[in-house]
């Protein structure tokens, strides 16, 4: 791994506003900020607008460091690099209360960081972050939640903090339209695959038609077919997309294609009324243009039959789930956490593994399997009764309505695959 490079782990803040005025419900809310007021935010952030789409409900824009999505009664931003994500919660706050708006439920997410020594205030560490959440939002989200979902492979976990108000506390599992957000986080790209992200040398095209370029080089554009795309291509490398899919639907792709660091994210956002088919159709089409190594995919949902279709779809393409953990969360449903690898990566165990270890631990690993089975037959019993009783005291989630920051975060995730 590089000493140091750009961070591609984003960091992702979504807030929804509920209106003093139930008429701005059908109105622009959010919408009517004007480019300079989110300038300011953004500049809170450390990052720009570099390009912009919309229809009828929503604006995306594609930032210098990732994207962000304006909704009448809802603002998603997310972030990679050193950017300060959670700085911009308090602007964002004062002028929705100039438009009338009220934050009802806040929700932040991000995995772990490749660099988190090179991250500034107040992203140093999970819980500084939360401490600054807690600062930062109106007393009236009582009911808060911290959680690190464990992950098998070393520095793959992934961080949770959600907040809400009393009446937007429990997502309806039976109303109209219940979203479902997928969060994939890619490493060790394929090399060959991650040039294409790359700029030639003297190329003098505007971020704009590199980008288009490198959406139909890759095969981005054929991921979500029929969407409105709008991409961008850095200097000398890197990606970014978003994508109206239908509606008030959206997709997004960042890519860091640095050998050493290389990095790729999607984010995709459905209803659980869809075809779930098209969600193992779209996963495909994500492994295939980047084909990672190790891939984590965080689902965000009230529905269990969206996460269950996910290793379906990745498992015949050679990858291989190798931890899934769950937790409930207030004003966000089941976040589920699944990793994979591809089934020729070894996972480096212990911190004095090294590459001569694990060709050991591979070559010898036919011999471990035969001695494994002349243990004592007593032995392997008490063990898996122990697992059956573990899975037996499994029960319901709960969450505290105030979250201590002075003690130490964790969360009660569960490990699926224990």
């Amino acid at each position: 791994m590089a000493v140091s490079g750009f961070e591609g782990f984003e960091k992702r803040l979504e807030l929804h506003f509920f209106p003093d005025d139930p008429a701005v419900l059908t109105g622009m809310g959010l919408r009517q900020l004007d480019f300079e007021s989110l300038e300011q935010v953004l500049r809170a952030v450390q990052c720009t607008v570099v390009s912009a789409v919309g229809n009828h409900y929503f604006d995306a824009y594609v930032l210098s460091e990732s994207s962000l999505f304006v909704y009448p009664t809802k603002i998603i931003i997310k972030t990679c690099g050193t950017t300060q994500l959670l700085k911009s919660i308090r602007p964002l706050l004062h002028y929705a209360c100039h438009l009338g708006l009220t934050l009802c439920s806040c929700r932040y997410t991000r995995g772990s960081f490749i660099f988190p020594l090179a991250q500034p205030f107040p992203h140093t560490s999970f819980k500084e972050e939360v401490i600054y959440l807690e600062e930062s939002l109106p007393s009236n989200l009582c009911y808060r939640k911290a959680s690190v979902m464990p992950c098998k492979i070393p520095s793959h976990s992934w961080h949770v903090f959600t907040a809400s108000d009393e009446a937007h506390l429990v997502i309806t599992p039976h109303a109209p339209d219940v979203l479902y957000t997928l969060e994939i986080c890619m490493t060790e790209l394929d090399r060959v695959l991650a040039r294409k992200f790359f700029k030639r040398p003297g190329d003098e095209k505007t971020g704009d038609t590199a980008g288009k370029e490198m959406t139909e080089l890759t095969g981005i554009g054929h991921i979500n077919p029929g969407s409105l795309i709008c991409d961008f291509a850095f200097d000398p490398c890197g990606y970014s997309m978003n994508g109206i899919i239908d509606g008030d639907r959206y997709s997004t792709i960042h890519v860091t294609p640095e050998d050493g660091y290389s990095y790729a994210s999607f984010e995709f956002v459905g209803s659980i009324y869809d075809d779930l088919d098209d969600v193992a159709q779209v996963l495909k089409k994500v492994v295939q243009v980047f084909r990672p190594a190790t891939m984590s995919v965080s689902t965000t949902c009230t529905s269990h039959e969206v996460w269950t279709r996910v290793g379906g779809a990745l498992e015949p393409l050679g990858m291989k789930c190798r931890s899934c953990t769950v937790d409930e969360f207030p004003a966000a449903g089941n976040v589920v956490f699944q990793t994979f690898t591809t089934r020729r990566k070894k996972i480096k165990v212990g911190a004095n593994a090294n590459s001569r270890d694990m060709r050991r631990a591979d070559v010898c690993r036919p011999f471990r399997f035969i001695l494994s089975y002349q243990k004592d037959k007593k032995t392997r019993k008490r063990k898996r009764d122990m697992e059956k009783a573990k899975a037996k005291r499994i029960k319901g989630f709960k969450w505290e309505k105030k979250l201590d920051v002075n003690r130490e975060i964790i969360g009660s995730s569960k490990n699926l695959l224990d």
